[in-house]
């Protein structure tokens, strides 16, 4: 009764908010207390809402309650102090469902801190003091608490398990060593684990050098991206300087081109209207000239006629039609047809240059990893081997995808797929999902008596119609090989090449796409090279299938 008695003191006397022994108490007006500071703090939360509240039975007050210490509680606390006793455990020093909880503590157990691996059990603060004051306690390993103390003990003998069997890997009791582990490698767990000990520091060691390791790369990259940005913003910022120099130049030319017409057509005209005013005025003399002539031919005096004759002015000289040189529908139609063939080889030195351009930068690589060579055999071809899967938002809609989006085949019928800008409109064709970069190998396997052509192409080749655009290899988005029964012929940009090779139903295609590699390979019992293709890939590719007949199919076969 008296220890609950002292356990009572110890609750009432502490703060409910920091669940300490109160400091500076102070009373509300409900009748809880709590420290000064404690209190405070929780009504300087509620200052916006000016509505004070008692932590513990909600009661709230209006205005502020000025707080008082309250002496009579202080003296108390003072005197608890003095006779050693701590206020009752707060909730956070009980163990909880995750927690090691003390072996000895009754009813709420308090928290481990220690176990003890001699005595299998595990202790609170309080009741672990005799391991640090009994002479034969002392000697205990103690170790974090631990739920798993009882796997130290042999379920065979229940004795603790001191000893290690290096014949069969376990940890086994002094009894199973001369029991059922006799004759076996054995040792005391102690010098395995020196001898683990040291395996684990050099596995350490090793671990940690090669994280110093890493760091160094991981910081030699970080210097390698900001190079690379650096390098890459004062690029496009050079080449925005070029590019504007280059439109300023052609706006310049443009416009003298446009002042020299303009100028050239106002000394023309001004010729022109020149001479018209020359000839208008010759027509007005010559109209008077020739009333003055009519007039007199109407004279019916001849002796008046005789006399007037002779005082008839003189013709002046003619303009003669012979100097007006006119030149029909060809003014400045000269001017352009220059400016369009400037046009013209400015649009293929740029096209040719652009390109140079473009490989160029393709061509920056920063990581100076050494290059592997170029797979020979067909196991070298399967390490690259891709999983690729048609996309159904691009196939023709009379061809019918099965097997997992692998298959495609041609059908006489209109399949029942959903309008999409990705869609093939026109040509019988379809692209894969996934987007190609790298090193990707695949293979196609083909049925069927009409042509199948397998293929790769950019994202951006054209959908809609059936123009050269969107076919594949009639443009320069897309590469393809086209397999009949008896025959291969390679398409890219309209140019169409026969290819010789061993007839078989299944095709591989190898793609390097930073090396610029493209090869069709025919797969039989040994792997044939039908053709390769060397050039620059300034996209990421899709692989595409093209079929053609009714019945026939493109199957992508599984490699892995």
């Amino acid at each position: 009764m008296a220890q609950k008695g002292v356990q009572l003191g110890q609750e009432t006397l502490s703060c409910s908010i920091c669940l300490d022994l109160l400091k500076d108490p102070v009373t509300v007006p409900c009748g809880h207390s709590y420290c000064m500071n404690c209190i405070k703090s929780h009504w300087d939360k509620e200052d916006e809402k000016t509505i004070y509240s008692c932590p513990q039975c909600r009661q709230t007050f209006t205005p502020r309650p000025v707080l008082g210490k309250n002496t009579m509680l202080a003296d108390l606390v003072e005197e608890l102090k003095k006779t050693g006793l701590q206020a009752a455990p707060a909730d956070h020093c009980y163990a909880g469902p995750e927690d090691v909880a003390c072996d000895v503590c009754t009813g709420r157990k308090l928290k481990a801190c220690k176990s003890c691996l001699q005595c299998l059990a595990s202790y609170c603060e309080k009741h672990l003091q005799p391991h640090y004051e009994a002479a034969p306690l002392k000697k205990h390993k103690l170790v974090e608490p631990s739920k798993k103390l009882q796997e130290n003990v042999c379920s065979r003998h229940d004795e603790v398990m001191k000893m290690f069997c290096r014949t069969d890997q376990q940890s086994i009791c002094y009894l199973c060593s001369v029991d059922e582990h006799k004759g076996h490698d054995t040792v005391t767990a102690a010098a395995e684990r020196s001898e683990r000990q040291r395996e684990l520091e050099v596995s350490q060691q090793n671990i940690q050098q090669r994280i110093q390791d890493r760091e160094k790369d991981v910081k030699l990259l970080q210097q390698e991206v900001e190079a690379i940005n650096g390098s890459a913003d004062k690029t496009v910022g050079n080449s925005e300087k070029i590019f504007s120099e280059l439109i300023r130049l052609m706006e310049k030319r443009r416009s003298d081109v446009k002042q020299q017409v303009r100028s050239q057509q106002q000394t023309e005209v001004s010729r022109v209207r020149e001479l018209q005013e020359k000839l208008e005025q010759e027509i007005i003399e010559l109209k008077r000239k020739d009333a003055e002539l009519e007039k007199l031919s109407d004279t019916e005096d001849h002796n008046q006629f005789l006399h007037d004759y002779p005082s008839l002015s003189p013709l002046s000289e003619s303009t003669h039609s012979s100097s007006i040189k006119i030149h029909p529908l060809k003014y400045f139609e000269d001017v352009t047809t220059a400016v369009s063939e400037v046009r013209d080889k400015l649009q293929d030195l740029l096209r040719e240059k652009l390109t140079n351009i473009s490989q160029t930068v393709t061509e920056v690589d920063v990581l100076l990893s050494e290059s592997e060579p170029e797979p020979k055999t067909r196991a070298d071809f399967l390490k690259y081997s891709c999983d690729i899967t048609l996309d159904p938002n691009t196939a023709y809609t009379q061809l019918l995808l099965s097997d997992e989006n692998r298959k495609a085949t041609a059908m006489l019928e209109q399949q029942s797929y959903f309008s999409h800008p990705d869609r093939f409109t026109d040509c019988w064709q379809v692209l894969s999902k996934e987007s190609l970069t790298g090193r990707c190998y695949w293979e196609m396997e083909r049925r069927g008596g009409g042509g199948v052509c397998v293929a790769v192409a950019y994202k951006n080749i054209r959908r809609t119609g059936s123009s050269d655009e969107c076919l594949f290899g009639l443009n320069d988005k897309s590469w393809q090989l086209i397999c009949y029964n008896n025959r291969y012929k390679f398409c890219y940009n309209k140019v169409k090449t026969r290819v010789s090779g061993p007839r078989s139903s299944r095709v591989g295609v190898y793609l390097d796409h930073r090396a610029g590699i493209l090869s069709f390979y025919s797969i039989s019992e040994t792997m044939t090279l039908l053709h390769r293709v060397q050039t620059t890939f300034t996209q990421p590719l899709h692989a595409g299938f093209g079929v053609y007949w009714s019945g026939s199919t493109a199957e992508l076969c599984k490699l892995k």
